[in-house]
């Protein structure tokens, strides 16, 4: 099953961030103004068609790298004007272009796949908590989403998308580290390696 993925814009999610005090002194530090619900509506409608070429391949290489199943039919994502991106609730902040829009939501997908799959992926993690028992947190928990990645970006955009994900200066230094292990131990043998410890 290939879930059906809706963006949408919802004011009472968006408000979250337009209301937030730390959002707000950003942004008037940097002069700027948080983008109007018209300009996120709008822009909403532009991803969509895009999504709506490239997400049923996307989603299909998600659950065909992993060996995971979608348990979800319907995943509802919000947009929303400034802010994190996270995925759950499935949330994805406008981006300067499109195809940036389309890898954040890529990348929260994979975060979803193995939430719906945790009782499977409860052994990669205590597997790669120990043998990266150095690393934090937050790299140990993106070092095979970024290798699922690697994998997509490679099969349907090429190399020049890898290596823009892997440079973005707005990227965590955790983010990055995780990039680095990939980068060096080899995204096929990741995947592998989590395949053998979900059995």
């Amino acid at each position: 099953m290939i879930p059906k993925i809706e963006l949408r814009y919802s004011r009472i999610h968006d408000d979250r961030y337009r209301n937030s005090p730390l959002i707000q002194k950003k942004l008037k530090k940097k002069k700027k103004t948080y983008p109007s619900m018209k300009k996120i509506e709008s822009y909403t409608r532009v991803v969509k068609k895009v999504w709506k070429k490239e997400g049923k391949s996307i989603l299909k290489e998600i659950s065909k790298i992993t060996g995971l199943k979608w348990k979800e039919k319907k995943i509802i994502c919000y947009v929303v004007g400034i802010g994190r991106s996270y995925s759950d609730p499935l949330t994805v902040k406008l981006c300067k272009n499109k195809s940036d829009f389309i890898d954040i939501l890529t990348h929260e997908l994979i975060h979803q796949i193995q939430m719906q799959n945790s009782s499977k992926t409860k052994n990669w993690f205590k597997y790669i908590n120990k043998k990266y028992k150095t690393e934090t947190g937050l790299t140990r928990g993106h070092i095979l989403l970024h290798a699922v990645h690697w994998k997509i970006l490679e099969k349907m955009f090429g190399e020049r998308r890898i290596k823009k994900n892997i440079k973005s200066p707005k990227k965590l230094k955790d983010y990055k580290r995780a990039w680095k292990i990939v980068e060096k131990e080899g995204a096929d043998e990741i995947i592998k390696k989590f395949k053998k410890v979900i059995q």
